[in-house]
């Protein structure tokens, strides 16, 4: 059985106000060659199709392109939606797809039910979990106690009650502790939406979404495949690739990666202005039409730089310098990782950073209840 696995597409995304449109449909257009060429039992979507839950209507427009192309080549599609995603919206139509072989997530309402698909070594079940919080899952389950991601996580997949004398696919969007981040995801305070790895534990391989750089969780068979496109410079030096699964007979799952070429890549560039002006410097490159973050050396502003290096650099997105100035006007240190404090410690700190005094204790008591009424869904 062999699955193509992808993630995080964010259709419609602007980064530094530049529209990722035109490339989004430059790598679509990539991914569906490799799945004509790959030929693949299924393709797994896991989450965050969308940048936003409200799309645009040319973003709307590129995924219906996209699952249509999908569905014309006669391949078996897995969609979930991520926390960009609004269910509701993603879900609709899915029973009218079902027709034409794209399987949509519907809004979770405390069951998923498997689809199987089939090879010479028996069946093969698929579970669509979209994104899903605490909140979500307590509506369904009042008496189970759930006081976190990973409670949640594993009252919904035990509800599931999965078969684990065969083969078995989930296809979600979490975030498993551990994982390696970026700047273009969102981070949750204190990292609360951590889910433990072991609540997997039921599955052959699981299609993680969320996280933007391909890697493992946890093991080999729980997966982030990552964006196909770069979305921050944090992401610079990522290859991006779709993530191909072979599963023969049980127990024995192999995955490899195939890469993908951007329309435009991202990149990072540090020098004085004349080094980076200089011709011999950028010639023979693809610098001109990448997207470019730029960080100058100069001890002295240069005038207009932002217009002047884009008559070079078309597509510069970000500027900044690093001399004695800069270095000079300090650097807030947070102290240990922002993941590990509280959400009410980090709270805590910036409060005394922004009044130069900390926080009182009735305003402590006041943070501390609306934390608590948000966290169990009431506010």
């Amino acid at each position: 059985m062999k699955l193509i696995h992808l993630s995080d597409l964010h259709l419609g995304k602007r980064v530094n106000e530049f529209s990722m449109l035109e490339d989004q449909k430059h790598i679509l257009t990539q991914i569906l060659q490799i799945i004509e060429q790959e030929r693949p039992d299924g393709v797994l979507i896991a989450g965050d199709v969308y940048d936003k839950s409200v799309p645009s209507a040319e973003a709307v427009a590129l995924l219906d392109d996209f699952l249509v192309c999908l569905a014309k080549g006669g391949n078996q599609v897995f969609l979930i939606g991520g926390n960009h995603d609004s269910p509701e919206r993603l879900a609709f139509g899915g029973r009218l797809m079902e027709r034409s072989g794209v399987h949509l997530a519907p809004v979770y309402d405390g069951g998923v039910a498997p689809f199987r698909l089939t090879d010479r070594h028996g069946p093969v079940e698929i579970y669509l979990l979209p994104f899903l919080k605490p909140v979500h899952v307590r509506r369904f389950f009042p008496e189970a106690e759930i006081a976190s991601y990973s409670d949640a996580l594993r009252t919904a997949i035990g509800a599931m009650q999965v078969d684990e004398s065969v083969r078995n696919v989930l296809v979600t969007h979490q975030f498993v502790t551990g994982a390696a981040r970026c700047d273009s995801e969102d981070l949750s305070v204190g990292g609360t939406d951590n889910v433990d790895v072991s609540v997997f534990d039921p599955f052959d391989y699981v299609a993680l979404g969320h996280i933007h750089g391909p890697q493992q969780a946890g093991r080999e068979t729980v997966r982030y495949c990552g964006t196909p496109l770069k979305y921050s410079f944090s992401e610079a030096g990522h290859r991006k690739s779709v993530t191909v699964v072979e599963l023969e007979e049980k127990g024995s799952v192999q995955v490899r990666a195939v890469p993908l070429k951007p329309l435009r890549d991202m990149v990072e560039l540090r020098g004085t202005y004349e080094e980076l002006t200089c011709r011999s410097f950028y010639a023979g490159t693809t610098y001109q039409e990448d997207y470019v973050h730029i960080t100058l050396t100069d001890e002295e502003d240069v005038p207009d730089a932002m217009s002047r290096l884009r008559t070079i650099y078309h597509n510069l997105m970000k500027l900044d310098y690093d001399n004695k100035r800069t270095r000079a006007g300090g650097i807030v240190d947070g102290g240990m990782d922002v993941e590990q404090k509280t959400p009410l410690t980090l709270l805590e700190e910036f409060y005394e950073l922004q009044n130069g005094q900390p926080m009182g204790e009735a305003q402590g008591s006041f943070a501390r209840e609306l934390m608590t009424k948000i966290w169990k869904g009431e506010a």
